[in-house]
């Protein structure tokens, strides 16, 4: 009896170290989180994105899979600003996971701290897919990703505080390599103050502020509307009118109507991500913000 004793008791012992001792299980929203969250946790975070960088940031899709990565998840991240609103609320539903429900400590919305852009004084469904809270693209601008890791950082701290050095030490490790980014980036976005571009959909403002460059107007009709004839017809005259030699393509959407764009304005397709695997070069976010910023400028070069 007592060898049966001797022996359950460590074999409780060793699960219970095995628990203790176990990645903490995060789930984010896009790959960005993600690369941030591994950059500060290392080797105590196992880390999963439901993204994976070619999808409609608005329209992700839902699947079991992710209700059930969710179910066994430590802490959700999101980008907030209404970003996962067609998709987030119904798998944390689905999850049956009362730890990860918005107003929990294991809901994070990574926009805490900054100020939206664009945000809307009135809510009307003739101007397309609108976000009460602003447009919640601000990922794409490096600046902004410093507060990211930071709100990261300070949650997983607060969560899990045994660990709070490691991921202070992880913090300050990537800003240091982000910063030394965001200075290269400054210097060489020099050439794109004052260019005037297109977009398809609207995620651009954020990078905009950061590099002066001028926000010009969207191929899409109204957000989440397609282009009627006219609308096209009406942006490539403004395009002639004002010189606007620029039209960037999103992954998420068709080539077939930017190119039509392009090629009746005299213009140029360039093709940059929203997020971290939205190209093949951009399998970090500072591989990301870097291929953003030197394909436009290559753009803009004669």
């Amino acid at each position: 009896m007592k060898a049966l004793l001797r022996h359950l008791f460590f074999l409780l012992l060793l699960i219970s170290l095995s628990r203790s001792s176990a990645a903490i299980r995060i789930i984010t929203t896009i790959p960005d989180l993600a690369d941030f969250t591994r950059e500060i946790g290392g080797k105590l975070v196992e880390v999963e994105s439901l993204a994976t960088g070619v999808e409609d940031t608005h329209a992700v899709p839902v699947k079991p899979s992710h209700a059930a990565k969710l179910n066994r998840a430590d802490l959700v991240i999101a980008l907030g600003l209404d970003m996962e609103h067609s998709f987030l609320p119904a798998l944390l539903e689905a999850s049956h996971n009362p730890r990860l429900q918005p107003g929990k400590p294991g809901y994070l919305e990574t926009s805490a701290g900054l100020t939206p852009l664009e945000v809307p004084r009135t809510l009307t469904k003739s101007e397309g897919e609108q976000h009460a809270q602003g447009n919640p693209h601000y990922n794409l601008d490096p600046v902004l990703g410093r507060v990211i890791v930071n709100n990261i950082a300070d949650r997983l701290s607060q969560n899990w505080p045994a660990h709070a050095a490691a991921f202070r030490a992880g913090r300050d490790a990537y800003l240091a390599k982000l910063d030394a980014k965001i200075a290269e980036l400054e210097k060489l976005a020099a050439p794109l103050r004052g260019t005037k571009f297109i977009s398809y959909h609207n995620h651009w403002p954020y990078f905009t502020a950061r590099y002066g460059l001028v926000y010009a107007g969207t191929i899409e009709l109204r957000p989440g509307v397609e282009p009627t004839p006219k609308h096209i017809v009406d942006l490539v005259a403004r395009m002639k009118a004002e010189q606007i030699k620029v039209v960037v393509r999103e992954p998420q959407f068709s080539e077939k109507t930017p190119s039509r764009v392009v090629e009746q304005a005299g213009a140029k397709l360039v093709k940059l991500a929203i997020m971290v695997g939205g190209v093949p070069e951009a399998k970090t976010y500072l591989d990301l913000i870097d291929y953003n910023v030197r394909t436009l400028v290559k753009a803009v070069q004669p």
